[in-house]
Formats: structure tokens, sequence, C-alpha cells
């Protein structure tokens, strides 16, 4: 982005040296890439001139003698340009007059005529081709409405630098001169004076002269079309190609000009059509389809359907956002201009210039996104300076199109806040300042907090952090002393969860048990063969899964240690020991569910009380000791006989056993296998790992045992908790230490013997206690379960 100090000046008052200007632009967020100064290589010798006579050299075809005014005189020079004409003003070049390439001019003998001086170009005064119009494209500069004898350096307006700038891409508002001048105006504490838009006289309608405007691509949100009459095409005045020229674009005509100039002034791109040229007095914007356009640099290109296009009854006029076509440009007989001002979509026109490898000053700034408000004030602008300079009428009205309104957000920013991520102390009244001068429109505040409205240029602020970076850069980062890093940081712990499973790892670990890991996906013939009951329904099944065996997610993990256990048996493994912690997965409504689940499985030198010990072991280590074992003979994975179920607080968390005679057939075991599953997710929220600390008492325990035969059916569990009933606060424990079921029990009896361990924490018992103990809980067995002592 080239900015021209002298245009800025036109906007906000500039008092700054170029250094302390560029300085404080860099440090506020516009990065300086460099300084440009015409003027540098320029003296006040080289001035305005007028031609007043042109007579052929007498003794070289090619030059000729000019008389030039020169304000206080008359002088001949010789020139061998082609482009001169009588009462053209030019650049003329004095005696000690300085050019680019440390050249200084002196009298010099041309052929035996002397010239004291020359008529320079554009070229030789420094400036590049590309901006160069066609009146001095092949020969020497040619002015207008200048006055005779003053410098070109003033003539030119380059007695002030260019400072070009490196914009980055969230920043499209600062593509533009009034962009810009809002920085400026914002860095240094100044106040902004905005363009006039105010029509002197106004005629007609403009439905009078354009039928419709008909937008059938949501790629167009807004377009505004206005007409001016009776426009005279001619050079611009001096002061707008200046502006052009300095900002990098050739001045091209009057009309022309005046669109490039509210683009490089707004950062709305604009375009003017012969209105004449238009057929059927309507637009159309819509989708192009595959066709071949010839834009106006008279260039044939090939449209697609991902391309905008704008067309009249009949023809295309322009590639929307990028270039309009060469039969609809403005020439020296068009006399009713058109003038488009519109918003397009953004990704679609920089998808367009990037395949058409057509990249233009308007699709650099569509592409970076233009606020649609832009439109109409952007096209007002263009009709007032087309009155000012061509006396051409304006017609009244626009026809002004939305297909999707543009909103800009409220954003609300806390004083603290800000002040605690800058690390800094600035006011209140302060931060209220550095916003308004960023043109936000407060609208609510307080003693903590403001809330503000982000003006429609400002498309890249939508939170407070924006805001917060706004206020720093204006306020100066470099003005924030350095602090401490503060933090509350977080002692770095394991998750319950984590723990849960390291402590249940370690115990099993302890327990003389292997590890093992399995595929989370299952076949689903595998919950037949476990004789697990699922529906076919509640299965989460894999839409590409590598095969039948890999096509479903599993819900339990009864089967993987059963395949495990199976595989081990069959390579004569005797005797072995494994549990698998893993996640299933579960479908409950719409939802799929994780959970984690343990499963122990076993065969060899175990039995029922193996398993059944183990669990209980585990649930000691984490910490659970409130549970109740009830009998299962519903789960026929399980023998119907040797099933148990863990309860806690009613729920079920575990349940273990001996598989069936089925399920081991299916498995081909020969001998028992015994399998535990445990649901570990719901297990951790009984967990407990604090240790609390129990002094061993100094009294000594004594030991009674009692065999009971009971009925066959009867639980062990139900006399274990029926003798801790008659505890007293000195049975320590009870535990069941041998079975029988054979000779001399009858077969629907068995017996079942337990250890009862006494022990006081403040005396020696005395056997007459236990005594009386031992007596109320045989008396109690026989009442309840109808138990007799074993003889």
């Amino acid at each position: 982005m080239l900015l021209p100090i002298n245009w800025l000046k036109d906007y906000v008052p500039v008092d700054e040296s170029i250094k302390t200007i560029t300085d404080r632009l860099s440090e506020t967020g516009s990065h300086v890439e460099s300084v440009i100064d015409k003027s540098k290589y320029l003296n006040d010798k080289l001035i305005v001139a007028k031609i007043k006579k042109i007579n052929k050299h007498p003794d070289a075809d090619r030059l000729s003698i000019v008389t030039l005014d020169i304000g206080d005189k008359n002088i001949e020079v010789v020139t061998g340009a082609k482009n001169i004409k009588e009462e053209m003003l030019v650049c003329y070049a004095q005696v000690d007059a300085t050019l680019p390439g440390d050249i200084v001019l002196k009298e010099a003998d041309l052929k035996g005529v002397m010239s004291p001086g020359m008529l320079t170009s554009f070229e030789e005064m420094g400036f590049e081709t590309s901006v160069v119009d066609k009146n001095s494209k092949d020969g020497i500069a040619v002015l207008s409405e200048n006055k005779i004898g003053e410098t070109v350096i003033n003539a030119l307006e380059i007695d002030e630098p260019i400072i070009e700038f490196e914009i980055t891409p969230n920043r499209p508002d600062c593509l533009s001169v009034l962009g810009m001048a809002r920085e400026f105006a914002a860095s240094f504490g100044k106040k902004i004076k905005y363009p006039s838009i105010e029509i002197k006289n106004f005629d007609e309608d403009t439905k009078d002269y354009l039928n419709s405007v008909d937008i059938q691509t949501d790629k167009c949100t807004r377009y505004v079309a206005r007409v001016i009459k009776n426009v005279k095409i001619s050079d611009s005045p001096q002061w707008i190609k200046n502006r052009l020229i300095q900002s990098g674009i050739r001045p091209i005509n009057n009309i022309v000009d005046i669109t490039n100039f509210v683009m490089l002034e707004t950062g709305q791109p604009i375009h003017a059509y012969d209105l004449d040229k238009i057929t059927d007095k309507k637009i159309i914007v819509k989708q192009s389809d595959s066709q071949k356009f010839t834009t106006i640099d008279e260039v044939e290109r090939e449209l697609s359907n991902d391309d905008i296009i704008i067309c009249d009854g009949e023809n295309t006029l322009g590639i929307a956002g990028i270039m309009g076509g060469f039969d609809s440009e403005i020439t020296s007989n068009t006399t009713n201009v058109l003038i488009e001002a519109a918003s397009f979509d953004s990704d679609t026109i920089r998808l367009s210039s990037r395949r058409l490898g057509l990249r233009t000053d308007a699709s650099t700034r569509f592409e970076k996104g233009v606020s649609q408000q832009l439109c109409d004030l952007a096209s007002l602008r263009v009709c007032k300076l087309i009155e000012d300079v061509t006396n051409a009428t304006v017609i009244n009205n626009s026809i002004d199109i939305i297909t999707s309104e543009e909103k800009m957000d409220d954003v609300e920013l806390s004083y603290k806040k800000c002040n605690d991520l800058l690390g800094s102390d600035i006011s209140n009244d302060e931060i209220k300042n550095i916003l308004e001068l960023l043109e936000f429109k407060i609208l609510s505040e307080d003693d903590e907090k403001i809330k503000v409205k982000v003006p429609f240029h400002r498309q890249d602020i939508s939170i407070y952090q924006d805001l917060i970076e706004e206020v720093g850069r204006i306020y100066g980062f470099e003005k924030i002393g350095a602090k401490p890093l503060i933090g509350k940081l977080k002692r770095g712990v394991k998750s319950e969860e984590r723990i849960a499973i390291d402590n249940t790892k370690k115990a099993l670990y302890s327990m003389n048990t292997f590890e093992v890991l399995s595929y989370s996906f299952i076949s689903p013939k595998s919950y037949s063969k476990a004789m697990v009951q699922m529906d076919d329904d509640k299965l989460i099944k894999l839409i590409n899964p590598l095969g039948e065996d890999f096509s479903v997610m599993r819900s339990t993990i009864i089967p993987n240690i059963l395949d495990i256990l199976s595989k081990n048996y069959k390579n004569k493994i005797k005797d072995i020991c494994v549990y698998e912690l893993g996640n299933t997965f579960h479908l409950v409504d719409d939802d799929r569910i994780e959970t984690k689940k343990l499963t122990l499985g076993m065969y060899g030198n175990y039995d029922f009380y193996h398993i059944r010990s183990m669990i209980l072991a585990l649930f000691n280590e984490l910490g659970i000791n409130e549970y109740e074992i009830v009998k299962n003979t519903d789960n026929k994975t399980y023998h119907s006989g040797r099933c148990a179920n863990i309860l806690v607080n009613d729920e079920i968390v575990a349940t273990f056993g001996e598989i069936s005679y089925e399920v081991r057939d299916n498995y081909d075991f020969d001998n028992r296998v015994y399998v535990g599953e445990i649901h570990f997710s719901e297990l951790i929220k009984y967990m407990d790992f604090k240790k609390i600390y129990t002094p061993i008492s100094k009294y000594p325990s004594i030991e009674r045992d009692i065999a009971l035969v009971v009925d066959r059916e009867l639980e062990s569990i139900k006399i274990e908790k029926e003798i801790q009933k008659h505890s007293n606060g000195i049975i320590k424990d009870v535990y069941l230490f041998d079975e029988y079921k054979g000779e001399h029990v009858d077969n629907d009896k068995k017996s079942l013997a337990y250890r009862i361990i006494y022990q006081s924490k403040d005396e020696t018992l005395k056997d007459k206690t236990i005594e009386k103990i031992q007596e109320e809980i045989l008396n109690s067995l026989e009442q309840k379960f109808n138990a007799t002592l074993r003889k």
C-alpha cells in the first residue's frame, strides 16, 4: 500500500517529520516497508513551461526548436520529442537542473543550435513507465492546469515523500488512504476529516435510465447503481493524476481516473460502464457459464461456472470484482455513465482471479474483504467528484439491492481484563479515549467495563481480546514495562481413574496374574459362543470392518478372555490366571457410551473361592468394604449354582463364577474355568484410597471354629452377616474355611466351617464372654436357618 503524505494531508493534519510518522505507525502495527522520495534527485531548476511555438531544426529532421513561456520570459530549447503541441504544459529542465543518476544539465550545442536545458519525460524524472499516461508515454511529460513557472516538484506534488506499507490480510481497511488516515489519526491522537459526498444538483430519476438490477447469485450481497449524464470525457485534473501516479496507477481519462481515485481513497472498487452500450437498460449479476470473454485489456479469457459476471439483457459486461469488458468500457464518445459499487464474496473473487491469472487492484481488495456499507458512500463520492470535475449531471436516487445484511458485533471489554492481559496500568478514561480514536462507538460504560459498537470497516474485530490488542498497540507496547510472569500453576497429579487403574494392576500383579490385551473389535458370533445375551440392535457396528471377525465393538471382555484361555489350554498350558482392563462400548438410546471393565479368567489350580477371594482382596485394596455377595442363577454364561453378583449400594458392580458346561464345550475346555467381570467405571465412585491408621490391639485375640450343617442351597454370606450381628464390638473377623458335602451329611445338606476371631481394644477377653456370644450366635442361626452343629 502506497500512502502519499500529500494525500494524507487532505484528511488529517500532518505536522510530524517523516521519521516520526514511520516510527509511530510501525509501533502501532502498520509495518513500513520503505519511504519513497521522488524529489530527492530533483531541484527547483525543473519548472512548468508552456509551448508557444514549434519550429523544425534547420539541420536535423528529428529535432524541433520549441519556444517556451517560463513565466517571466520566453526561451528556446531543442527537443526530439514527438508528442509536443503548441499550448501544451511541459516540464522544462533549466541549466543546472538535477535529474536522477547524478545528472546536472548544462547548455548544449545540438546540431549548431544552443539549447539551455531540455524538456523532460516522466521516466527521466524517476517515474516508473507503468504509471505514465498515454499522452506522455512516448515523449516528454505533459501536464494540465498548472501554473507556468512553478517548480515541477510542486506541480507534481512530490515535495512530500510516499510511505510504502505492508498490509496484513486481517486489515483490508488499510488498503485505502482513508484507512491509513484513521490509523495515523488514532496513533497521533487526531481527528480525521472525511471527504465530501454532497451532490450540488440532482436531476430526474435513475429508473428513467436503468430499468432494473437483478442479483441471481448469493455471491453478491449488495449492488448499488447510480447514473450520471452529460459527461465529457477528457484528461483528469493534474491533482487527480498526481494522486494516481504516486499510488502506482496510470491515469487514463477523467471518469476512469475518478473511479480509481475513489477506490484508493475508500478501499471500495468502483466500475464505470458506458450506459448507452447496456442492452435493455438492465443489469444482471449471476454465475457465469462456460464462455469466452474479452476484458478491457483486450485479452480473451475462458470463464467457468465458478466466476461471477455482470450482464445486460444480451451480453456480458464484466467479470465481477476483477475487470470490466472491452465492449462496455468508457471511450471518448461516452456521454452517459453507469456507476457500479458492489460487494462480492471474497473467496470466489480470489479463486477466479487465481484461475484466470488476472490480479487487479479491485480483486486484491475484494479477496481480502470489503464491507458492503462502503458501496453507497463510495458511489456518492464518485458522483461528487465527477460533478465537480466535468460539470456533468448526477441523476437522482440509486438502485440499491441488498441480498444479505452485513452485521457488526457489539463487544464488551472489562477494564481489569484489559490491564491484566497487557500487564499495564492504563486508566479507564485512556482506554475509552483510544477506542473512540479508533471510531468505536460507545454504547454503555461503568467503572468496570465498556461496551462498544464495532465500526463497519473493522471486520477483524469480534471478541474482547481484539479490543485489548487495539488498546495495546495504540497505547504503545513499548510503554508497558517488563513484568515477571504470574500464573496459578497446578501440581500435576494423576486423575482418580488413573490412580484406580494403577492400584488395580498393582494389586492383581501381587496375586500372580498376567495382564493381557485384545482387540476392541469382535465378531457378533462371539456373544453366542460365550452365551452373552446381546440384542442385535444394540450392537455398535463398524461401517468399514476388516472382516466379520472384527465387525462390532465389544460390550463385554468375556469372549476375549475365553479366547485367550482357550489358546493357552490348547498349547498345553496347565495353569493360568489372566486379566484385562479395557474399554467396552454400549449403545444407549442413540448415544454411544464407552466404559471400562475388568475381566479375570483362570483355570487349573483354581476354584470358585479363589476367584472370589481375589475380587474381594482387590475391593479391599481399592477401599471398598461395604458390599454384598448374592447368588446369580440367571446368567447363562456361568454355571447356575456357581455364580454370584457383588452389589454395592444395591448396584451390581461385579459378576463371577464358573463358566457353564455349554460355554466350556464351545471353547473346547475339559476342565473347570472361572471368569469374573467387574464394571470398573461404575466401581470408581465407591473407591476410597485414604489409608486410616488403626493401632494394633495390645490384647490377644481368640479364635473359635464352628461347623454347621445347613440347607445345601443356603448362601454362606447370610450366615456370616448373622454372625456379625452378634459381634458386640469384639468379633474382628469371620470367614469360611471349609465346605463339605458327602458321607455323614444328608444329600440336601452341606457342612460349612467358620472361623470367628475375637479381640477387644480395651481388655483381655475371658472365655465366659466369648462362650456367651457363641451361644447367642448358634441360637440365632438355628432359629433363622435351621442350622445345627456338625457332630
